[in-house]
């Protein structure tokens, strides 16, 4: 027999194993995914509050906070402290001193309305002191902070949607209709800043940004559309501190 014949005869007997495989089925697996920031060390976490701004229709440093908070619970290892919100813009007001511009003016979180707005309480983070004295009152958790910006958003243009359409015997199909279209939303970008509670200093931060539209005669509670763009950034952010699943499945033949 030629090795010519002998490749021949091993294809075909692949086919018709192949072929005698007449069922088959699914079994679910799970992908494992490392967490980005090593928690070990830690058995508490403090979600301390956020410096937001956007919008007024949504407190962002409340509802983040109880958000993270919950989820937490839920879905980290870590015992999650309940406390107050900490109060980081008169914090960081207060440790620019005397020369603070009108925007970061304590007790005024509506000033800020657009990212930029953000820069002067960005030191806040930098603050090891300040978060070391935290961590010490908390008996040294991993503290999770950052900002918030929640903002209203207004988009117009051609927009491509699909629509039924019927012909002359009755006969439906879908077509693809090219539209101007003006619509609103919001914009959620938030920032999660990492500080190790023993230490004060920041470990990791990263930052996010989701939007989403409505048409314009659709009205949606900013509440609503809050919580839906939170619902896509969660993954994301527990990632960061405990390790993750992806599921899917394995077609195995019989």
């Amino acid at each position: 027999m030629t090795v010519r014949h002998a490749q021949l005869l091993s294809s075909l007997a692949a086919v018709f194993v192949t072929v005698a495989c007449s069922s088959y089925y699914e079994i679910p697996i799970e992908t494992p995914i490392r967490p980005k920031l090593d928690v070990s060390a830690f058995q508490r976490v403090l979600v301390a509050g956020f410096v937001s701004g956007g919008t007024e229709d949504v407190d962002g440093n409340l509802e983040t906070t109880r958000l993270l908070r919950s989820q937490l619970r839920t879905k980290s290892d870590l015992r999650v402290i309940d406390t107050d919100v900490l109060p980081l813009m008169d914090v960081a007001s207060q440790s620019r001193g005397a020369g603070a511009t009108p925007a970061a003016t304590a007790g005024t979180p509506a000033a800020i309305r657009e990212v930029k707005d953000l820069e002067p309480y960005e030191q806040v983070f930098a603050n090891v002191e300040y978060w070391k004295r935290i961590g010490e009152e908390y008996q040294n958790p991993l503290i999770v902070t950052g900002t918030v910006m929640f903002t209203p958003l207004s988009r117009s243009g051609i927009v491509q949607r699909e629509q039924e359409v019927f012909d002359s015997v009755g006969r439906r199909s879908v077509v693809p209709i090219r539209t101007y279209m003006e619509r609103k939303g919001f914009t959620l970008q938030p920032r999660f800043v990492f500080i190790d509670g023993r230490t004060g200093t920041t470990l990791y931060s990263e930052n996010f940004r989701e939007e989403i539209l409505y048409n314009a005669n659709q009205t949606t509670p900013a509440l609503s559309s809050y919580f839906e763009l939170m619902d896509r950034l969660l993954p994301n952010f527990l990632s960061t501190l405990s390790s993750q699943k992806i599921k899917g499945t394995r077609v195995l033949l019989q």
